[in-house]
């Protein structure tokens, strides 16, 4: 018994209601879809309302955006089978048996991630930065690539977990900026030693942001970051950041990151950005943020 749990801001994912729901009916036992909206405009709640005249689906609607580490935990407050199954809103399921696959798990794993993909062509020439960088982390999400950090590959875009073990977890509220819930979430499955179980049952990623949008949330999670930096022990950047120090090379980058920051991003919003540069913009934001 599945419920499948997708949150939503200002976003049209009736699509993805539709392709879920026509598997949901063909798999044999109970399930349910639940739509939250947090904090969706009121002249944008018309875009999913296509929930509200399906069977076994409903909408939560949220007036004020409560966040999404507090959104999920309160999706799964509301789910009523044990097998959750948690979407974010700018997937596409194009694998047909997506729920079976996820249901079929669930008889041998307590947590699975069913990793994302993203299209083999760019889908508008605003996205090139978040395009490119996703594309080079696709080479590394196949399942047997993520196996082998099971628990650093987590990510909350497309997983399926036990409701009994998420409600006594949950994700960390005191995230209030965008980013680094999923590690946080990711990171205390380690700590409790709870196997991940990784699996091809990937969705397509088609939420790609422009190059100014996706630049600020970059931001806005290494802010997240700078605040939780204890909690999380260790990330890719991080290491690099305590590699830096250890050599005394922080101020160097910290001073080259201050002087060339802007041509450094005007790269980044061109049509062209370079990954190496978006690597250095970021190192160098966090160790400024760090460093305050």
């Amino acid at each position: 018994m599945l419920s499948i749990l997708i949150p939503v801001k200002n976003f049209n994912c009736s699509e993805l209601i539709m392709a879920l729901h026509k598997q949901g009916e063909a798999l044999g036992f109970p399930y349910e879809i639940l739509i939250a909206e947090d904090g969706t405009d009121k002249d944008k709640l018309h875009l999913n309302a296509v929930a509200d005249k399906l069977e076994n689906c409903r909408r939560i609607v949220k007036d004020i955006n409560i966040g999404r580490a507090l959104i999920r935990n309160l999706l799964a407050s509301e789910a009523q089978h044990p097998g959750l199954v948690f979407i974010d809103c700018d997937a596409v399921v194009e694998k047909e048996d997506f729920l079976k696959t996820y249901a079929d798990a669930l008889k041998k794993s307590k947590v699975i991630c069913g990793g994302l993909y993203h299209a083999n062509t760019l889908p508008d020439r605003h996205c090139t930065l978040r395009y490119r960088y996703e594309k080079e982390a696709d080479r590394r999400r196949d399942a047997q690539t993520r196996s082998k950090a099971p628990y650093d590959r987590f990510t909350s875009f497309n997983f399926a977990i036990d409701k009994q073990l998420f409600n006594s977890i949950l994700f960390d509220t005191s995230i209030t900026r965008y980013g680094y819930e999923d590690v946080l979430f990711g990171k205390e499955l380690e700590k409790r030693n709870i196997e991940i179980l990784h699996i091809e049952n990937r969705l397509l990623h088609s939420g790609l942001e422009e190059n100014a949008i996706f630049l600020s949330k970059t931001e806005q999670a290494l802010k997240t970051l700078a605040t939780i930096e204890e909690k999380i022990g260790n990330t890719p950047l991080l290491a690099t950041v305590k590699k830096l120090d250890r050599y005394h090379l922080t101020g160097l980058i910290m001073r080259y990151w201050k002087h060339n920051r802007e041509s450094l991003k005007k790269n980044l919003l061109s049509s062209s950005p370079s990954l190496f540069k978006f690597k250095i913009y970021k190192l160098g934001y966090y160790i400024s943020l760090s460093r305050q």
